[in-house]
């Protein structure tokens, strides 16, 4: 028979049992959609962090102390920032200092009710530094600065059920009035859990000592590496061991790299949906088998060959297997494209998967026809039409 004889054969038996056809797509269509969806949003996920990756840079590099040889805390000079800003391939340098005071709603509220919210000292040039945006109110500036007034993190805010501005928090043993919440700050999550001062208004109000505690430095994108090698040299010349250089991206490219691990779990997860539905292609073709004895015994009596039924039945077993596997993907396709714009992510569906997953179909499907065909294969003629 031509290929098109053979498909519109092996198209005929299943138009037979529609029924049954379609409950057995359905196991083959849950499998391939749960592998695609997982490797869909896994790649979506990817993308969107590695897009606002791109946006923030990876270009920037956090300085902070370390521990000195005793064991203790270290400490920054006091002239950090001018010795970084120092360094010839730097385009910006800012800091943030650490304040020994907590931030609250009221001064009812116990010191030890921190929320895990820090205080910190902050230069002027800091927004600007992290590429951080301002969800509502104003940053600081030159009058504010000096002023007791609060910048605060997403986080901080959220703890603290703060959502505009104006509203006054008890911050040390003062009032100080929030002029502006930050949007979240990826690149700098210490940020995001701080309430943000002027650094002159620190140092008036809350007995700040001066010493930064984390300097952020950005620098030209080829020079980061070269930068990072004489950044503990510059900051601290006499005890360079106490300071710790660090390249926030890198967290999130590792975060990226590792989004694969528990998509692995997943895709395990769909392969068993996926056998499950092969085994119930098998089911189906081996019952057909049953049925269908006097049909196989006709046409080997009308001169049809072993090869040809053993054709026929194992393309009936592609055929199903491919209309659960193009369903499967399409399905994967939307529920990827849903879930990726219900989070505000790129939609990515690797054509790859796509191709994997009907690959995978076509696998399967060969699998659980090949037995079932060669055992219409091997009916004799006569005992095939002789039964009832």
């Amino acid at each position: 028979m031509r290929p098109p004889d053979v498909l519109r054969v092996g198209a005929a038996g299943l138009r037979s049992r529609p029924t049954r056809v379609v409950l057995s797509a359905l196991g083959i269509a849950i499998g391939i959609a749960t592998m695609v969806a997982v490797i869909g949003i896994s790649s979506s996920s990817r993308a969107a962090l590695l897009s606002r990756l791109d946006a923030l840079g990876t270009n920037m590099l956090t300085v902070q102390p370390g521990q000195t040889m005793f064991g203790e805390d270290a400490k920054l000079p006091l002239k950090s920032l001018e010795m970084v800003r120092r360094v010839a391939p730097v385009t910006a340098a800012s800091a943030t200092g650490s304040v020994d005071a907590t931030v609250r709603r009221t001064d009812k509220i116990s010191e030890a009710e921190t929320g895990g919210i820090a205080v910190q000292a902050a230069h002027e040039d800091l927004l600007a530094t992290l590429r951080g945006t301002v969800r509502t109110g104003t940053w600081l500036n030159a009058a504010t600065a000096r002023a007791p007034a609060v910048v605060l993190g997403a986080v901080a805010a959220e703890r603290l059920g703060i959502v505009r501005t104006g509203i006054q928090v008890w911050l040390g043993d003062r009032w100080f009035t929030v002029i502006g919440i930050l949007d979240a700050m990826p690149l700098a999550p210490e940020i995001e859990r701080s309430a943000l001062v002027g650094w002159s208004a620190a140092e008036r109000y809350l007995d700040f000592d001066g010493h930064p505690t984390m300097i952020y430095e950005r620098s030209a994108d080829e020079a980061v590496t070269e930068v990072a090698a004489v950044l503990a040299r510059t900051v601290n010349p006499e005890q360079p061991d106490e300071v710790e250089v660090s390249r926030p991206s890198d967290a999130l490219e590792a975060k990226a790299a590792a989004a694969g691990a528990f998509t692995n779990l997943l895709l395990g997860l769909g392969a068993v949906a996926l056998l499950v539905g092969g085994v119930g292609v098998a089911n189906t073709m081996v019952i057909s088998v049953l049925e269908r004895r006097r049909e196989i015994g006709l046409r080997r009596s009308l001169g049809a060959t072993r090869a040809q039924i053993r054709l026929q039945f194992l393309t009936e077993s592609l055929l199903l297997s491919c209309l659960g596997g193009i369903t499967g993907s399409l399905l994967g396709a939307a529920v990827t494209t849903a879930y990726a714009f219900s989070r505000g992510w790129p939609p990515v569906t690797p054509t790859w998967s796509i191709g994997a997953a009907l690959t995978a179909t076509l696998l399967i499907g060969t699998l659980a026809g090949l037995y079932p065909a060669m055992r219409a294969a091997r009916l004799s003629p006569t005992v095939a039409l002789a039964t009832t």
